[in-house]
């Protein structure tokens, strides 16, 4: 679309030049942030970098809570069903020694758990401290869920912004230029 702009000429003022520089030619298409592709393009954009910003913010986290776990050296006991001797640095680890850890606890209490205890019991320190150990390690499985479930829509969201713009340069040849008379 041919856009004119300056002021308007009147026969036999000034000179052509002059015309020419006053009445500027612009070549312009039709704004692309009030097209329907335009709109579609800036909403992929912004989409994409969220779902980038998740997949960052997730991978962070899954590493601190990994390096976190692995810097208190823990292994899962011998007498564990998965994992037994394994250094504890993933969710699966830690969720096998907070098993451990609950059927340690109420071995030593006889089957009863720590509010079934009498307050002078003296195995009640020891199912209390097993209870905070297994909450301390279920936090880091949950941790851990967090982080993925964030990485996953992160990645989702990039894919989903991805096919937006795709969507947006299809929708950008379809559409055709606005005209002015």
């Amino acid at each position: 679309m041919i856009v004119h702009t300056g002021a308007a000429r009147t026969a036999g003022a000034g000179s052509d030049d002059e015309g020419d520089a006053m009445a500027k030619t612009v070549e312009a298409g039709a704004d692309k942030s009030t097209t329907p592709g335009g709109v579609v393009r800036a909403l992929s954009v912004l989409v994409i970098a969220a779902g980038l910003i998740m997949l960052v913010a997730g991978g962070a986290t899954w590493l601190t809570v990994q390096r976190q776990l692995a810097d208190e050296r823990i292994t899962v006991s011998e007498d564990a069903k998965w994992f037994a001797g394994e250094r504890i640095d993933g969710p699966l680890t830690a969720y096998a020694e907070a098993e451990v850890i609950e059927r340690h606890a109420l071995e030593a209490s006889g089957g009863r758990t720590y509010a079934e205890l009498d307050r002078e019991d003296p195995t009640r320190q020891v199912v209390m401290t097993g209870s905070f150990l297994r909450a301390s390690l279920f936090t880091s499985v949950v941790s851990f869920g967090v982080a993925a479930l964030a990485m996953g829509l992160g990645l989702l969201l990039a894919v989903i912004g991805y096919v937006l713009l795709v969507v947006a340069r299809r929708l950008a040849v379809l559409t055709p230029p606005a005209t002015t008379n």
